[in-house]
């Protein structure tokens, strides 16, 4: 990302971090334009949201800006802006690089300490790759292989109840090949015939490990969980030229 777009980021992060203490600001879109330009600021909020930053003091930006704006003198030349702005957000990715180190032991050190004891919970299965499940309810159709296509329903939440991912919620299930999805999924409904519903406790390895995206709800190294019912199971399509 080039520097002047970091710029900009930060601009706008220091107008959004600092509204509890500005007040909302209250204006009219009577233009095209104007609305150009607040669905851009909410754009770009989002994806500070979601990403996070540093605290910029909203104050000293705004004299900035202004000082620019109107050809006033300023008090940083345009070399040491790039390096000021390079070694900030060099800075502010090292620091986010510690936070999630740190995110990563306690998230290994939580899954461990959760599944050490849900093991022992009536009803609750572990399997010798460490997948941890529950029968909720039995099926009676058949059971996919690993090469098959599954239709489903699932419900997944963290460890502490938040729902990342639910096409319950959408009110549409979903169908995947198999042998596609994260290995817990692949062991666990190979268990399941048609019409099951099943509890699944997937460790981290058995998940996504640390391969996870940036500012999404599963952070590295978490255990998750699955409430899946295994609607339909299908051959996998045959290949082209076969």
């Amino acid at each position: 990302m080039k520097i002047k777009n970091l710029l900009l980021i930060v601009a706008v992060l220091a107008i959004f971090s600092s509204c509890s203490k500005m007040g909302s600001t209250k204006v009219e879109l009577t233009t095209q334009d104007d609305s150009v330009a607040y669905a851009i600021g909410i754009d770009v909020s989002n994806s500070l949201k979601r990403n996070g930053c540093g605290e910029i003091n909203p104050d000293i930006l705004k004299a900035a800006m202004v000082d620019n704006f109107n050809g006033e003198e300023i008090k940083i030349s345009e070399a040491d802006v790039q390096k000021i702005l390079r070694s900030y957000f060099m800075r502010l990715r090292e620091e986010q690089m510690k936070k999630m180190e740190i995110k990563k032991v306690e998230n290994l050190e939580a899954g461990k300490k959760f599944l050490e004891e849900n093991k022992n919970k009536e009803g609750v299965i572990t399997t010798e790759s460490g997948l941890q499940y529950e029968i909720l309810k039995e099926g009676k159709g058949k059971s996919p292989k690993a090469t098959d296509v599954v239709k489903c329903h699932y419900h997944g939440t963290l460890l502490d109840g938040t729902v990342f991912d639910s096409s319950v919620e959408r009110g549409e299930p979903t169908e995947f090949p198999l042998n596609r999805v994260i290995k817990g999924w692949t062991e666990g409904l190979q268990l399941m015939k048609e019409g099951a519903k099943f509890k699944f406790y997937i460790p981290t390895d058995l998940a996504y490990g640390e391969n996870v995206r940036p500012g999404g709800k599963i952070e590295p190294n978490m255990t998750l969980i699955f409430e899946v019912e295994l609607l339909e199971v299908k051959p996998a399509p045959e290949m082209k030229g076969n």
